[in-house]
This record gives C-alpha cells, sequence and structure tokens, in this order.
C-alpha cells in the first residue's frame, strides 16, 4: 500500500510508493526516446493484457475490453495510489502520515499506436476530450478524493513509459500544495479587487494580443507573461467555470479544436518536442464542508502545456526561479506563425 507523508515545514505532501520500483522506467537510464514494448498493451487487439477498462467511447455494438474502441480508460497497472481501502489518517511522532488511497487512471487516446493526438480528427480529439471529463465527475463522487488531475506525459524526459499516445488521471485524497497556491492566490485577489483574476488575465491578452497563439469562440490559448519555460502556452475557456467536468458539448468540440491546433504548431514549428500538459481543475467542495466556498466567483479551470525544451537544475530546484530564454512574446508571435 502506498502513503502519503506531510512535510511539516512547507505542508507539501510526498507519495512514497515503493510497489512502483516493479514499473518498466523506474530507475532506468535516461535516454529520450520511449522504449516500444515487445508486445504493445495499448493496441487494439491487446485489451485481454490490460486491466479492464473503466470507460470507454466505442463503435455500436462493439463489447467492452474487445476491439472497436475509439478511446479507452483503464486503471494504471502501475498505481501510484490505490483505490482500495481507508485513509486511516494518523500521527508519527511530530510528522502526518495516511494511506495512499486514490485513483490511477489510463486513457489510452487512439486504438493507432502511432497516431498523436495532434494527429487526430477533430472528433477523435473531442472523444478524449469527453473521456476527460466523464472521468473526473465520476471520480469527484468518491469523497475519499479531493482533488483530480488529468496529465499527459508525451516523451521519456516528459514522463512517459509507453509510446503508445495516452494520457493519465489521478485522484489524490488531499488538494495539492501547487494548486492549494493557485486557490489562495485566486481567492485573494477576489477579495482584494472584487474582481476574478483569471478574467483579468484574459482581458489582459486579448487587449495586448502580442502573446496570443490561437483562439476561438470559447477559449484563447497565449504564452504566459510570466512563462516559466520556453514556448509554455496556456488554454483559458472564455466562460466562468470553476469545474472542467462541467463543460457543455459545444465546449467540448471547441477544446478539440484548439488542442489539436495548438499541438500541431508545437509538433511543425518545433519538430515534435517532448511536452507535459496538465488540466487545472476546481477541487472537491463535497467532502469536506466549507472547503473553498468561493471558487465559482474566483477561479477558472485552464490548461498548461510546458514543453521540455530545457531542464531545471540547481538554481530552479534551490529558489523556486525560473530561467526561460525565450521571450513569451517572440514564442507566440513564432507559434502563431507556424502553418497547420
Amino acid at each position: 500500500m502506498p502513503e502519503l507523508r506531510q512535510d511539516p515545514v512547507v505542508g507539501r505532501w510526498v507519495i512514497v510508493a515503493s510497489e512502483r520500483t516493479r514499473c518498466p522506467t523506474d530507475f532506468a537510464d535516461h535516454h529520450n526516446h520511449v522504449p516500444e514494448p515487445r508486445i504493445n498493451p495499448f493496441s487494439e487487439g491487446n485489451e485481454g493484457l490490460t486491466p479492464p477498462e473503466i470507460f470507454a467511447v466505442r463503435a455500436p455494438g462493439s463489447k467492452p475490453n474487445e476491439r472497436g474502441w475509439k478511446v479507452r480508460v483503464i486503471p494504471n497497472k502501475f498505481p501510484v495510489l490505490r483505490i482500495e481501502g481507508n485513509l486511516d489518517k494518523e500521527g508519527d511522532g511530530m510528522y502526518d502520515r495516511m494511506n495512499g488511497i486514490g485513483a490511477h487512471e489510463v486513457v489510452i487516446e487512439t486504438p493507432q499506436h502511432d497516431q498523436q493526438l495532434e494527429e487526430q480528427p477533430l472528433e477523435g480529439v473531442a472523444s478524449v476530450v469527453e473521456a476527460y471529463r466523464v472521468r473526473i465527475a465520476d471520480l469527484l463522487k468518491d469523497t475519499r478524493f479531493r482533488y483530480v488531475l488529468v496529465f499527459k506525459n508525451f516523451g521519456r524526459d516528459a514522463g512517459a513509459a509507453l509510446s503508445h499516445p495516452h494520457s493519465q488521471i489521478i485522484a489524490t485524497p488531499v488538494t495539492p500544495k501547487v494548486m492549494k497556491e493557485k486557490l489562495a492566490g485566486a481567492q485573494h485577489y477576489y477579495e482584494q479587487k472584487e474582481r476574478n483574476i483569471f478574467a483579468d488575465i484574459l482581458k489582459q491578452e486579448l487587449r495586448d494580443s502580442r502573446r496570443i497563439v490561437y483562439q476561438n469562440a470559447g477559449f484563447v490559448c497565449f504564452c504566459p507573461y510570466a512563462s516559466r519555460f520556453p514556448f509554455e502556452l496556456c488554454i483559458m475557456p472564455r466562460r466562468q467555470l470553476a469545474d472542467f467536468y462541467r463543460i457543455e458539448s459545444n465546449e467540448v468540440l471547441q477544446l478539440a479544436d484548439i488542442l489539436k491546433i495548438v499541438l500541431l504548431k508545437l509538433h511543425r514549428g518545433l519538430n515534435q518536442p517532448q511536452y507535459n500538459y496538465l488540466i487545472h481543475t476546481a477541487p472537491s467542495r463535497y467532502a469536506k464542508k466549507g472547503y473553498w466556498t468561493t471558487l465559482e466567483q474566483d477561479f477558472r479551470w485552464h490548461i498548461e502545456i510546458t514543453p521540455r525544451l530545457t531542464q531545471i537544475a540547481g538554481f530552479e530546484v534551490g529558489t523556486g526561479f525560473y530561467v526561460n530564454p525565450v521571450l513569451p512574446e517572440d514564442a507566440a508571435l513564432f507559434l502563431k506563425d507556424v502553418e497547420v
């Protein structure tokens, strides 16, 4: 059973998941390419090599755990948190710990092992977005979970263990420190100015326009003013909404459009760089009374995309500063001009 241990100085939780030493990539030599397994468990026809599916987008008449799927969600075979059991929070001397209860799922984005997300037709990308929406909504019904993160690792340096196009979903029993800082900052801004900070950021970016990469009726993609990494991107909805899972059907298609376009721009403009993307959505407000009560007013869900073009080193680790060698305005202009 994994466990969570809290750093008493900064309040950060660490997952100690010793069982994951069985994961194929743990402690392996570092190289950029993602190793190909002898038999790809994510390919169509190999459904029996994975845990039973939790959710799937399928052709009419096809059966669960058989051929005929377009998107398939399964439990991770090497989870960092396990869904079975109780939290059993307790003190360990001056420290705090709890059982590593949560959920860890894999979203297999396509049956085709060599078709990256941005290379799929719009309907395929929309099916992946819909799988995210459905799974977040379902996981947040479990009152043990406080937060659900959707993320994609593309490339070995970005954390991918298999090259077959996939992303992951992890539900945690605590709100992560990074997310708490975002929530607290948004709440403080709203208390001071009675305005939503994300709405103000979006207005500023649209007014300035120099950092805009692409936009459609529902979303805007821009390079953040204080980008930490070269060609870092943020996708922000125009509509005020704290919870990703509450997006509407037209927004699913609009999000699929902007995600496909900006990933294609990265692919063609920067020779398919390794990257991570994260969906930052609101935490659960149902597991604990009075928990983040102002989110509807002060927080807006959004997506961060961080290409892995540089590495963080001792200065960044020791200070929390980031050194970005590319002006966000230059990065946005470059990507905006990439034809897709």
